[in-house]
Formats: C-alpha cells, structure tokens, sequence
C-alpha cells in the first residue's frame, strides 16, 4: 500500500509539473496572441477599378466549413466568419490563438477565394498606412483593411 501511494505521489508531481512548465512555454512564447482566446472585428474592403466590392455574409457559416480545423460545431462557424455585408470580419476564437491563426490569408481560403484575383497591382492598407504583408498580415481589433486592385 505504501508503494501504491509513492508511486500516485510521484505520477500526481510529475502531472503537476508538466502542466506548469507546457504553460511557462506557452506563456513565454512570441507567436502566442492569447491563452484565453479574443473577440475581434477587423474590416475588410476591397476595390477594383476604384469600386467597392461586396463581401458575402455568412463566410465561414455552414456546414460546408466543418472539415476547417477552427470550426465550431456548436455554433456551426469557424472562428473566422462574417455576418454582415460590410466586411466586419468576425474574429471569436476560444482558447489559445497564435499569431498564425489570424493572418488575413486565412480569410481568403475560408472564403475559397484567392486574394490575388481581383486584378493586377494589389495595393494593401491597414488603418491608412501602407503595408506588403498582404496573406500574412496579422488582423487586429479594429483595423481597416483596404485592398486596391488596378
């Protein structure tokens, strides 16, 4: 019986240890954006030729999206969506969220739409600066995100 409760005490530190130190990791970590996940709306809108595009409602909304490793079943949408047609992209993830998972490409794949084929000359701005990050920008709250296509 002894035996039995060294060797619980032992796997019950070691458990507790593991978990202490995989958070430490986390915590520390420079690609993490959040432990407890984040509600943001960026917008999105996109020009070509000068004329505003719509963006449909519902991206990511449906169960068309459920093979997408962000979907939420419960909710029937990935943690990437829209609900408006004004381009507020919904971004409702739980848990932890890295820096990769709310990158602007993601978008254009839930989307099923190649960001580059609305025209030539993509020109990109975020909250009125210039940027080249284009796929690989990381949305924030808020930001206004302008595509211009020629």
């Amino acid at each position: 019986m002894k035996n039995i409760l060294i060797i619980v005490g032992i796997v019950v530190l070691l458990l507790i240890a593991g978990a202490w130190g995989s958070r430490s990791l986390s915590e520390n970590n420079p690609r993490m954006v959040s432990m407890n996940g984040l509600h943001w709306h960026p917008q999105l809108i996109i020009y070509v030729k000068g004329e505003k595009q719509n963006i449909p409602v519902n991206i990511g909304i449906g169960p068309q999206y459920s093979s997408l490793p962000t979907f939420d079943s419960s909710m029937r949408m990935t943690a990437m969506h829209t609900h408006e047609p004004d381009g507020t992209i919904h971004l409702e993830f739980s848990g932890r969220v890295m820096k990769d998972d709310i990158i602007l490409g993601n978008f254009f794949r839930i989307w099923g739409t190649d960001m580059r084929q609305f025209g030539a000359n993509m020109q990109m701005t975020v909250n009125g600066m210039t940027s080249v990050e284009y796929e690989n920008y990381q949305m924030h709250d808020k930001d206004v995100i302008e595509l211009h296509y020629e």
